[in-house]
């Protein structure tokens, strides 16, 4: 996916490893969700409906900008990829946030949340508006990210209502060998064989968690987090499992490609639409600045923790 990337460069200075923004802004969290489905994923592009596009246009109009703001992500959804517990955060001149309430009586955090609510299309909404806490970043102040991928093995196919959320398999896979190929890739790892690589960058992640379990609708979840994920890497993972659940490849096969630090064809990457970002998780508030410390030592500044899926 090619992309723009000023909707996503970090608007911070770092000295001895804080984080300080411009006096006269402001730093907006914004908690949100989306349906991937009309999106040519998170970022910018020209000419494409993407959800940053929508989001950015949408806060221009309501915080009477000149321009819309460039918005920092958690994590870079590509195209078709849904989320759930997605964050971002923008920085806003100071007048601008205080003047949001209008003739509203509220906090302006309450009334960015309410207006967004009624200029945003349908598929994208904004939970939640909130000051940041100072050393907050979106995307390096982030523990992990936890991503779940939907499987149906439904003889009939998968229900109407959610076939744009959950990818149909035509035969029963096995789900002990599928958790048990999952388990054995869990921890820090290149995971080269995985990923769409970027020149000059990093394959290597920690994968924190990786099973598989049946929800009570009885639907095959894949739950997935690490603390970045490469492009197409967890519809990679998932990929390899689902060949090891149909019985084309044995259990220990995924973390043998994973040893080899080389892609295989016998992987594929599953169709985007089964993936949803569930949730971000960051550190307490005292702890945000070295957290944005750490994960910027680990990696290198332009590096960016995403696309994920």
């Amino acid at each position: 996916m090619t992309s723009t990337q000023s909707s996503d460069a970090p608007a911070l200075d770092f000295e001895g490893g804080g984080v300080r923004v411009e006096p006269d802004l402001v730093r907006i969290r914004l908690d949100l969700a989306y349906d991937g489905t009309e999106f040519a994923g998170w970022a910018r592009q020209d000419g494409q409906r993407t959800v940053a596009g929508e989001l950015e246009r949408a806060l221009g109009v309501v915080l009477r900008l000149p321009e819309p703001p460039g918005l920092t992500v958690a994590g870079r959804t590509d195209a078709g990829v849904h989320a759930r517990g997605q964050v971002a955060h923008v920085d806003v001149p100071a007048a601008h946030w205080a003047a949001v309430p209008g003739r509203m009586r509220c906090e302006p955090d309450r009334a960015l949340t309410r207006r967004l609510a009624g200029i945003l299309p349908r598929d994208v909404r904004v939970s939640r508006v909130s000051v940041a806490p100072p050393g907050f970043d979106a995307r390096f102040a982030a523990l992990w990210r936890r991503y779940a991928y939907r499987v149906s093995e439904a003889l009939g196919g998968v229900d109407p209502l959610l076939r744009s959320h959950v990818l149909w398999w035509g035969s029963p896979l096995d789900l002990a060998a599928m958790d048990a190929a999952a388990a054995a890739m869990v921890g820090e790892h290149d995971f080269a064989a995985y990923c769409k690589q970027r020149l000059g960058q990093s394959t290597v992640r920690r994968l924190t968690r990786f099973g598989w379990r049946r929800d009570p609708d009885g639907l095959i979840v894949a739950d997935v987090q690490a603390d970045a994920f490469c492009h197409h890497m967890v519809r990679a993972l998932v990929g390899a499992c689902l060949a090891v659940g149909e019985g084309r490849r044995d259990a220990a096969w995924p973390a043998r490609v994973l040893a080899g630090r080389t892609k295989d064809s016998a992987v594929s990457v599953v169709p985007a639409h089964g993936l949803t970002l569930e949730e971000v998780c960051y550190p307490a508030a005292t702890d945000l600045a070295a957290r944005v410390q750490e994960t910027r030592r680990r990696r290198p500044a332009l590096e960016d923790p995403g696309p994920d899926g």
